[in-house]
């Protein structure tokens, strides 16, 4: 729960103040750390109606679900790890839509 804890404040710290008003569409991806037991190893980023939410739990009608280790999730966060070479590499796995998994990456970026 301690690394889940912070793998998620993390996330929360870094995106906070986020605008996603330009974010033109709809966007629900959840992240499932590998390394983490359940249920504490889950949450959702979701971009609609231009509000950015990161909640600690399953979204079920999400477009895509990554999975990869807290460790490589707080790299990709940080810009320490390319999303594209995680996947190739298998570091990462995709169930989902690519193209919405791939979008995600402009949260980061900002």
């Amino acid at each position: 729960m301690e690394k889940f804890n912070s793998v998620f404040g993390e996330l929360k710290t870094k995106t906070e103040g986020y605008d996603a008003s330009s974010y033109n569409g709809f966007l629900a991806i959840q992240v499932t750390l590998k390394d983490l037991d359940a249920p504490n190893n889950v949450f959702y980023i979701e971009i609609k109606d231009g509000t950015l939410s990161i909640e600690p739990h399953e979204y079920g009608d999400r477009q895509a679900n990554l999975i990869l280790s807290s460790d490589n999730f707080v790299k990709m966060m940080n810009g320490k790890l390319n999303s594209v070479l995680a996947f190739t590499t298998g570091k990462l796995k995709i169930e989902g839509d690519l193209n919405k998994a791939k979008e995600l990456s402009t949260v980061f970026k900002k």
